[in-house]
């Protein structure tokens, strides 16, 4: 009996230990997919001190941050191309002359949270030192900078494992002891979802995203993909998805040369799809258009919703698409995309219908239950499920609405 005792008590501590080396990352952080700015899709590495503070101004000015927009992040090109002679990664000193822990603080002073780039392969995609090696210099290094989100890329990873380098990663920004949102960019190669649960708070499905809504882009040896190609990919893999731990189909092209309707449509559906909602336009120079697009609460609040459950693709016929996402509260978001180059019609009886979700527990049928319907584009509030829902909806565009219980 005494050593059943303390053999259980054996496998008590080597249990907790086993989880606590494996849960390495800040649990806290995430419960909702993040949002903020990148400078990636329309600057690339064209970026410095007095460029990105305007974009800082514009973020708030914008309404931006008061419609829950957190982090300012800095993609691929700030640093010099050597590291010191301690081996620290150096902010360019033509393009950040006051140093990065300087901006860091001009933005935390702004109510916003700072976040940065680096690669798991010995250089980032476009030449800069990468972090191969060095991960737990670097991640103290961003933790005395302030650094509160760090995405790290997949370039120049040859024979490097993909789970074990950002496990280290992962661990290194724990041992750094600053919070920071981890953001895995290895482009879905690798599975992430299948086991980056408990290394970071979110990880890339698929290939860049370009300002495209249905054809992708050719770079060459890879190609860059549309809207509605990376939409294709997430029905797949949502039920990895949840509070802390999301699917990223990448960054938005809002404002990036889309039609309005196509970037109405885009927005709807990364929200459908609880998707990060990480802007990537230029700030200082947004039409109203887009600023209502990526600054509608009610849209955004689908996506924010404390469920955290990714949506689904519920119909499809002849380029008319319908999604449900469920939310919080028994409510549910429907959302309508014509992917179709021509107009059509919706007419969708609510009473024929029943949804099923087995991840959210969903069982609803509408000929039992009613509901009331409002329109999250047009914040009109437009009748309840006990009539047809009928409305002409324009190529490339969508309607989002949402279903609360009566």
């Amino acid at each position: 009996m005494k050593y059943l005792k303390i053999a259980f008590i054996a496998l008590l501590i080597s249990t907790a230990s086993y989880t606590h080396s494996f849960a390495q990352k800040f649990e806290e952080l995430g419960q909702t997919p993040p949002m903020g700015w990148n400078s990636w899709n329309t600057f690339q590495t064209k970026i410095d001190e007095p460029l990105l503070k305007e974009m800082v101004d514009a973020y708030i000015a914008s309404g931006m941050r008061d419609a829950g927009y957190t982090y300012f992040v800095l993609d691929d090109g700030w640093m010099a191309m050597d590291r010191d002679n301690n081996g620290n990664l150096v902010a360019d000193p033509k393009k950040f002359p006051n140093g990065m822990k300087e901006f860091a603080d001009y933005v935390h002073s702004k109510g916003l949270k700072f976040g940065i780039y680096n690669c798991a392969g010995t250089k980032t995609c476009a030449g800069y030192p990468g972090t191969h090696g060095y991960e737990y210099q670097d991640a103290r290094l961003y933790a005395s900078w302030g650094v509160d989100y760090l995405k790290f890329d997949w370039c120049n990873t040859d024979s490097i494992n993909a789970r074990d380098a950002y496990t280290t990663m992962s661990k290194a920004i724990r041992a750094a002891g600053r919070p920071m949102i981890f953001s895995l960019c290895e482009w879905g190669n690798h599975q992430p979802w299948l086991w980056a649960k408990n290394v970071g708070q979110l990880w890339r499905t698929t290939s860049d995203i370009h300002a495209g809504f249905d054809k992708d882009l050719s770079n060459g040896s890879w190609s860059s993909y549309s809207v509605m190609h990376i939409l294709d990919l997430q029905n797949p893999i949502r039920q990895y998805a949840g509070p802390g731990h999301w699917n990223d189909p990448d960054m938005l092209e809002v404002g990036n040369g889309m039609t309005y309707s196509e970037d109405k449509a885009h927005f709807s559906l990364w929200c459908m799809l609880a998707a990060p909602l990480i802007a990537g336009n230029d700030l200082r120079k947004m039409s109203e258009q887009t600023k209502a697009i990526l600054t509608n609460k009610e849209v955004i609040a689908v996506d924010q919703d404390s469920l955290g459950v990714q949506g689904f693709k519920y119909y499809s016929f002849d380029g008319l698409e319908i999604y449900v996402k469920p939310l919080k509260d028994n409510s549910l978001a429907i959302c309508f995309l014509n992917r179709s180059s021509r107009q059509q019609n919706i007419y969708f009886d609510w009473k024929e219908h029943t949804l099923v979700d087995a991840i959210a527990k969903l069982d609803i049928d509408f000929g039992k239950t009613n509901y009331s319907l409002r329109d999250l584009w047009t914040k009109k509030n437009i009748g309840t499920t006990q009539h047809a829902f009928k409305q002409i909806i324009g190529a490339h565009d969508a309607v989002m609405l949402k279903l609360s219980k009566q």
